[in-house]
Parts: structure tokens; C-alpha cells; sequence
């Protein structure tokens, strides 16, 4: 993509021309552009005859919602996407179980995190299917469940849509609606965006400009604002499964210091939770643009899967994952250089105490190296920055921390329990990244 590309970048875009990207098959993953106009029926959404709405969800299904919680400031709509049995003891423990609705979201209808929360909550909720609900893909497993076990709601996602770039789907708009928010007025501001991105200068070129022309000035660190409402959750996924590739890639990270030559800021136009329709739709505009320059495909995840299969591998060979400390986090940030970065990745209750510790590790980390430094809680990342940590550039340097995950909580109609699963998922990551030579070392919570 050269300079002189950019005039009729925005046109080429709408027009559904794959060779944008890479000419493969991006044109048929660009339903997000017509998500603001779309029908969409949410009235089968029991909003307000709940006490508790709690949406199980991984990634593209978790992170708008959670956004928008936040935005919302909802004290009733919760958003469960960690296996770490101390956090489901917790949110159990916060809510009345007969009087809570619980929605399973999940595009494929398969993820393993899911799906082990869906099993877990209809047997603690007594299996009453008038408190269940499922946004999934026409056609997959998780609405054959739903249909089977007689769920209240089945809400369809729209199959020409990734996951991270479905926030204004019903993946985003059904927990919208459960949080009360007026839905048409957050769709309102996307059409008003998703209008203003057809010019040939519009916010979502001009942002994706800057991404993409920064990245060839090698300052590819993306400094996002940090706000209250956490859109830089969501927004790294979408920048970082999106570019992270080919060895290559953008790496978002939400509330650094834009101060450095690796680096650019990039501002979160927020006045009112509202403004989350037409921020949604700007960065997804941007991210495909900046896509573009970079020469990638901005719709594929070719290194997700090797994480789950390194996880599935040890919970199917059946013995305990190691997740020992290993290696010396001294040599490995004496190691970092100009332009390298650092992800902190957490396999740990992610309550205010371990937030506190990350929060003064990643610190520790800025201080001693210099370097951009990322975190994430697991096993959320392994669905949002895991993508670009295997395939992206190599010049991450990664710290995985993890804790004592206590009592066990068996899933039902599997052979392990949740603290197994988290250990396992830490373990797998873990060897897929030294797989692929990236610098990395296991530390525990109370080392920090």
C-alpha cells in the first residue's frame, strides 16, 4: 500500500475489494461495515425482570460488554472471562442464583470457556432454562444446546463477522440491552460514524492513517488512552489479532506514556457512554485501514490455535500442568533493547490485590527497561493479544505470573475442573511461545 493508495482507500474499503489486504478472502468478513443498519431484534431480551445478568463470554463475545458495563456503571450486569475458580466462587457469592440471568456468547459455539461456564451455571441454577441465553452463529453447536435444553433467548450473530469487530452485533447490543442502555441511541452514533467513514478523508481513514503510517516509521507501539470506561480493553484485541501477523504487527497499549520513538498516541473520543457506537465503528474503520498498509489479512488469527491445542494436549494427556516458576526475570528484562516490549501475562484471580501487584509489577518492568509494558489476565489475552505475542514482531519479552488457584470446581461432563483448566491454558501458553523462540519466564503472584 503506497501513499498515493490512500485517496481511494475509504471507496475501495465499501466497496468490499480484498486486494486492499492480501486479496484472499477478506471480502467476506466485512458484515461489520453494515452492523450499524442492520436489523437486529433484541425483544426477546428480559431486561429489568432479573436481579443479576451475568454473560459468559470469551474475547470478541466478552470485551464490548465489559466495556459498556463499565461505561454504564452497571453494579447488576456482570461478565465472567476467566476460568480461575476463586473469581467463580466470587461472583457466586454476589449473586442470588434463581434470580440471575445468564447469557453463554460465544460466535463459534465451541470455546472451551464457555461452554464450561454454561455446564457449570445450569446446574448451579437448577437447570431452569427460562434463566438462559445464547448469542452464537446460526448453525452452531451452542444453538443446538440452547434449542435442546429449551433456552429463553437465541440471538444470532451475523456470520460475516470476526469476533473482535462484532461490538455493535448482537454481541455487544443484547448485553446493552440488558444493561438498560437505549440501544438505538448507541446504534444512532454508529450510523452517524459508519456514514462519516465513507468520505474520502473520514475519522476512521485519517485514525488508520496514523496507525499505519506510524508503523512504517517504526513506531509501532500504540499508546491508547486510558479511560474509565477500559476501551482499551477492547481495543487491543482489536488492534493486535487484527495486525499482528507475518511478523508484523501493531501493539496496543493501553495507558503508556506516548513519550518515545517506538511510539503514538492515539486519543478515545469519549463524552457519553453513547459516543461507544461511533468509537466502535472509527477504530474498526481504522484497524482495517492500517491492515492495509501493514499488507496483511486484518480478519484472520492464524497463531490463535496453537495455544488451545498446546492446552487441550496436556488436558488430554491427563497429568497435572506444570506451572512452576522457571527462568530469571532479571536476565530477561537486562535482555530488553530499543524497541523490544514487555507483556505481563496473568494466570490469576484477577481481584483488586492482584491487580494491585500487576499494576506494580508492570511499573517495575517500565522502570528498569524502558520499555512499552503490556498486561492481561488470563486466559482473556490468550482470545484478544495472544495472537500478536506469537505471530507479530519479535521483539516481545513476556512475563507470565501465577497463583495458587485453590479449591477445585468441577465442570461437569468433563475430566478436569476449572483450576486444571486455567493451569493448563497457563502451561500451553507458555510452550507455544518458547516454541516459537519468544523470550519468556513463570514467575509466581507472591514473588511480585
Amino acid at each position: 500500500m503506497t501513499a498515493t493508495d490512500t485517496s481511494t482507500l475509504a471507496e475501495r474499503i465499501w466497496a468490499r475489494d480484498a486486494t486492499v489486504w492480501s486479496g484472499n478472502d477478506e471480502g467476506e468478513w466485512l458484515g461489520w461495515l453494515d452492523e450499524p443498519t442492520r436489523q437486529i431484534d433484541l425483544s426477546a431480551a428480559p431486561v429489568g425482570e432479573f436481579e443479576h445478568y451475568v454473560l459468559l463470554g470469551m474475547g470478541g463475545s466478552s470485551l464490548a460488554p465489559e466495556v459498556m458495563r463499565r461505561a454504564f456503571r452497571s453494579t447488576t450486569f456482570h461478565v465472567l472471562d476467566t476460568t480461575h475458580p476463586q473469581a467463580i466462587r466470587r461472583l457466586e457469592d454476589g449473586i442470588d442464583l434463581g434470580r440471575t440471568f445468564f447469557v453463554a456468547s460465544s460466535k463459534s459455539g465451541t470455546t472451551l470457556e464457555t461452554r464450561s461456564h454454561l455446564d457449570h451455571f445450569w446446574e448451579r441454577a437448577g437447570r431452569n432454562p427460562e434463566q438462559f441465553a445464547v448469542v452464537t452463529d446460526p448453525g452452531s453447536e451452542l444453538e443446538s444446546l440452547a434449542r435442546e435444553r429449551g433456552f429463553r433467548a437465541i440471538f444470532h450473530g451475523e456470520p460475516t463477522i470476526g469476533g473482535r469487530y462484532s461490538a455493535l452485533s448482537a454481541f455487544g447490543l443484547v448485553a446493552a440491552a440488558l444493561l438498560d442502555a437505549d440501544v438505538e441511541r448507541l446504534r444512532e452514533r454508529a450510523r452517524e460514524m459508519a456514514e462519516a467513514c465513507r468520505a474520502p478523508d473520514g475519522p476512521g481513514l485519517r485514525l488508520g492513517l496514523q496507525f499505519g503510517e506510524g508503523w512504517r516509521e517504526g513506531r509501532d507501539k500504540v499508546c491508547i488512552d486510558d479511560t474509565p470506561e477500559g476501551f482499551g480493553l477492547w481495543a487491543e484485541q482489536l488492534i493486535a489479532e487484527s495486525t499482528g501477523k507475518e511478523g508484523k504487527g501493531l501493539v496496543p497499549a493501553p495507558g503508556e506514556s506516548p513519550e518515545g520513538s517506538d511510539r503514538q498516541y492515539a486519543a478515545v473520543e469519549l463524552n457519553d457512554p453513547y459516543d461507544l457506537g461511533a468509537e466502535f465503528f472509527r477504530w474498526e474503520f481504522a484497524t482495517a485501514v492500517a491492515g492495509a498498509i501493514l499488507g496483511i489479512n486484518a480478519f484472520n488469527q492464524p497463531n490463535v490455535q496453537a495455544a488451545k491445542d498446546r492446552t487441550n494436549a496436556i488436558l488430554g494427556g491427563g497429568a497435572e500442568p506444570d506451572v512452576e516458576p522457571t527462568g530469571s526475570l532479571e536476565e530477561l528484562l537486562s535482555g530488553a533493547g530499543e524497541g523490544d516490549y514487555v507483556a505481563v501475562q496473568a494466570f490469576v484471580d484477577p481481584n483488586d490485590d492482584s491487580e494491585r501487584r500487576i499494576a506494580s509489577l508492570v511499573e517495575r518492568i517500565r522502570a528498569e527497561t524502558g520499555c512499552v509494558t503490556t498486561h492481561g489476565f488470563g486466559p482473556r489475552y490468550l482470545h484478544s493479544t495472544g495472537q500478536l505475542h506469537k505471530g507479530g514482531p519479535t521483539t516481545g519479552r513476556f512475563v507470565q505470573v501465577v497463583d495458587d488457584t485453590g479449591g477445585e470446581i468441577p465442570i461437569p461432563g468433563r475430566p478436569f475442573g476449572f483450576g486444571k483448566l486455567i493451569r493448563a491454558q497457563a502451561a500451553g501458553d507458555f510452550a507455544s511461545l518458547q516454541e516459537r523462540g519468544r523470550p519468556i519466564v513463570r514467575i509466581r503472584l507472591e514473588e511480585v
